[in-house]
């Protein structure tokens, strides 16, 4: 009788431990997964109040939507979606950046439509222009506490720019580019206008000179805004036919020999039409929009 309860147990016992070794492990902060990509139906929509959005960024709990329509700058609950009117003045920027400062924080916005780089302080002052030597600027990075690398669509090239407005060529012969980040290694770029080119990098070397770029992924078509998370991921939209995706690659695993579509996890497969705007909040919610349409979706990423 003992050995049969004793044989129970341990066959019990096994098929637990063999039911556990089949179970996946938990996505980590190291390495997040995704089962399957966020289709439309899996979004949330945030109902804001900006009708022709272009640009959009998160900072510490608001959406900050740059409108085509009025030229205005709207504040948006990220939760709620109570929208109000922040500041007016930007015409059609694509993307802008956000930076916290001692006085409350800074955004620092590209506008292709004035040809002008644009500063507005949490005081809501009119947008203080930085410097207007551009054909279509669209993305922005820092550089360092006095420069920022800009990219411009029409001219093919990215410039730096320092906060007192002086400009200079850094690359040139490029394809559309579009958005820029960076890391504390190197700078990662989008050229939208070509699928071969699509998403690029270079550094800054230890004299100040701007290695030549190199590819990172190719064969996607229209890639637009990039965004680096904290998971070590970087993301970006794109476009299937008409319709705007959300992709994300490890750029550390793309950097020796390039990544290709096929190496792309695809993250939202949506209905919007593509081109399509995006940014991550700090509790990694992708907030995403289709160009000029006033519908603002997020999800949760792990």
């Amino acid at each position: 009788m003992k050995i049969a309860v004793l044989l129970g147990i341990l066959l019990i016992a096994s098929l637990i431990q063999a039911q556990d070794s089949d179970t996946p492990p938990r996505p980590t902060d190291e390495s997040p997964a995704l089962a399957s990509p966020f289709t439309q139906d899996d979004l949330e929509l945030l109902v804001g109040n900006v009708q022709r959005p272009n640009a959009m960024t998160w900072h510490e709990g608001y959406l900050y939507v740059i409108c085509n329509g009025d030229w205005t700058i709207y504040k948006i609950d990220d939760r709620s979606g109570d929208t109000i009117t922040f500041v007016f003045g930007v015409r059609d920027s694509s993307s802008f950046i956000a930076e916290s400062t001692e006085a409350g924080f800074d955004f620092w916005i590209p506008d292709a439509e004035s040809q002008a780089l644009w500063k507005v302080t949490q005081a809501r002052l009119a947008p203080v222009n930085i410097a207007s030597q551009f054909d279509a600027p669209w993305g922005i990075a820092r550089i360092n506490e006095s420069r920022f690398l800009v990219t411009d669509t029409h001219a093919h090239a990215i410039l730096e720019v320092s906060e007192r407005g002086a400009v200079k060529t850094i690359l040139a012969d490029l394809r559309s580019p579009t958005g820029i980040v960076r890391d504390e290694k190197r700078i990662y770029f989008a050229n939208a206008g070509s699928a071969r080119r699509g998403i690029e990098w270079f550094d800054i070397q230890a004299d100040g000179a701007y290695s030549q770029p190199q590819p990172l992924v190719s064969g996607l078509r229209s890639i637009t805004n990039l965004a680096l998370a904290d998971d070590g991921y970087l993301y970006f939209g794109y476009a299937l036919g008409t319709r705007g995706l959300v992709g994300r690659i490890q750029p550390s695993q793309c950097l020796e020999e390039g990544c290709r579509s096929g190496d792309v996890e695809t993250v939202v497969f949506s209905d919007m039409p593509a081109p399509i705007a995006l940014t991550l909040s700090d509790d990694r919610r992708l907030f995403m929009h289709s160009r000029y349409r006033p519908e603002i979706y997020w999800t949760q990423l792990p």
